[in-house]
């Protein structure tokens, strides 16, 4: 029998502690590292500049219905090339996919791999000030009406599958 490789999936919200998070596991489970935006922040800015917008854009619905969908797959394709050889941890806030009850299924399936699912939280108000401190432009949309910017990423509800819910306030 076979045995799959894991792959850790680490989301929640910006300034949830993703990517500080997520260095961590992947020193304690000698895995690569594949965060959303490392991946795939470059051809991002290319193709909203090649369409007139803002390349800091990640939260439009222009961005989304132009980019949303291959970047994520860009990101699990590169999951799938390397988790033969090694385990792998995958960030991203994954708002959409973590409110699916069978989002860990078709995953498991895609990726060929086990799964385990991370759920990073803390306060909004800490939230906003790990964002202001990273200073990153294409955060200035998300400051310039936090509240209202916070509201919408928020789950109505526990996940709806097995998961770690971790608590990042102490990072």
């Amino acid at each position: 029998m076979t045995t799959l490789r894991e792959a850790y999936i680490v989301c929640g919200n910006a300034g949830a502690g993703k990517s500080t998070f997520a260095a961590q596991l992947c020193a304690e489970k000698k895995a690569a590292l594949l965060d959303i935006d490392t991946v795939t922040e470059r051809l991002a800015k290319l193709v909203l500049r090649g369409h007139g917008l803002s390349e800091d854009d990640r939260d439009s619905e222009a961005y989304k219905s132009l980019l949303r969908e291959p970047i994520y797959e860009t990101l699990f394709d590169a999951a799938v090339d390397s988790l033969p050889h090694v385990p792998c941890v995958i960030v991203g806030p994954f708002t959409r996919e973590r409110r699916q009850a069978d989002w860990p299924q078709r995953l498991e399936q895609r990726l060929g791999a086990s799964i385990e699912v991370y759920y990073l939280h803390c306060s909004i108000e800490r939230r906003q000030q790990r964002i202001e401190r990273r200073a990153n432009a294409r955060d200035r949309l998300k400051l310039a009406d936090f509240a209202a910017y916070a509201a919408e990423g928020e789950d109505p509800a526990v996940l709806p599958f097995a998961h770690h819910l971790i608590d990042t306030s102490r990072f």
